[in-house]
């Protein structure tokens, strides 16, 4: 995952090393300029990491949900094209699980280690027709109907920004099919609100601060994020699991955050639960 938005972003941005296990271990969002594109990437830890707890997996979750607010224009779900789990199968249902069933159409398969099928002397194409299942799995994401444009191929070997603008073609094309926007749910504006309301405080008291250093610290502390982290401290600290943290706070949190963050935190925790409980471990 990192190796590919080292490519999209045109540089070392993220660490990155060939390994079967996640080497990112917290999110991270990084933003470079691509044919006049701001472009922001956020680098998440991979959904089957089982080294993390609950508390910590409801803590990225919810951070991730804070640096991609007011929503993102794509989930990438990075996969390579001679490796596919039943874990990884599971990881849209995942998504929506986090972020509602409306966020499939915002969802693609980005392949990395193009260059194992060219060594092989074989076409993506062919691959899936031989892989069912994987077949199945990409026909789910996306909004197209045209099933080519539902993925897209990376050669992590070449700095070839061909790749990245093909990638971004197809991108813009979705984001035009959903209505020409972003997306977004009540969750992510409830982040966005406590972004920039948390931005706004820091500028009032201190007003010598850059205004962009400002929203950067925003993004890491917030009243989402605290809401959030104390929920999954609590649930730890009572060894009753996030869960019913979040069932014994949801008044709190509808008070400290606004009416339906209870909710949405639930469909965190939930989130959270669902990858504990899977049990495995993936890029």
């Amino acid at each position: 995952k990192s190796a590919a938005g080292n490519t999209m972003l045109g540089g070392r941005f993220f660490n990155s090393c060939l390994s079967f296990s996640s080497v990112t271990s917290v999110c991270e969002k990084k933003i470079n300029d691509f044919d006049g594109l701001n472009l922001a990437v956020i680098d998440t830890p991979g959904l089957f990491d089982t080294d993390k707890s609950n508390k910590e997996i409801m803590e990225e979750i919810a951070k991730g949900i804070c640096l991609a607010a007011p929503g993102p224009h794509v989930f990438l779900i990075v996969l390579q094209p001679t490796r596919f789990t039943t874990e990884e199968e599971r990881s849209l249902r995942i998504i929506q699980k986090i972020f509602g069933n409306e966020a499939a159409n915002y969802t693609m398969i980005l392949f990395t280690h193009g260059d194992e099928l060219k060594r092989e002397n074989i076409t993506i194409g062919n691959m899936l027709l031989r892989h069912r299942p994987l077949k199945h799995f990409i026909s789910q994401c996306s909004i197209f109907q045209t099933f080519e444009d539902k993925y897209h191929v990376f050669d992590n070997t070449v700095e070839d920004p061909a790749q990245v603008r093909g990638l971004v073609q197809k991108i813009n094309r979705m984001v035009k099919e959903n209505g020409g926007r972003f997306y977004t749910n009540e969750m992510f504006e409830e982040a966005q609100r406590a972004k920039q309301e948390e931005a706004e405080r820091l500028i009032r008291e201190n007003p010598e601060i850059d205004p962009e250093d400002a929203k950067r610290q925003a993004e890491r502390d917030n009243s989402f994020m605290r809401v959030a982290l104390g929920a999954a401290a609590a649930g730890a600290a009572t060894g009753a699991g996030v869960g019913a943290a979040i069932g014994v706070l949801g008044g709190p949190i509808g008070v400290a955050v606004g009416a339906g963050i209870g909710v949405n935190l639930g469909a965190i925790v939930g989130a959270a639960a669902a990858v504990q409980k899977m049990g495995c471990s993936t890029q």
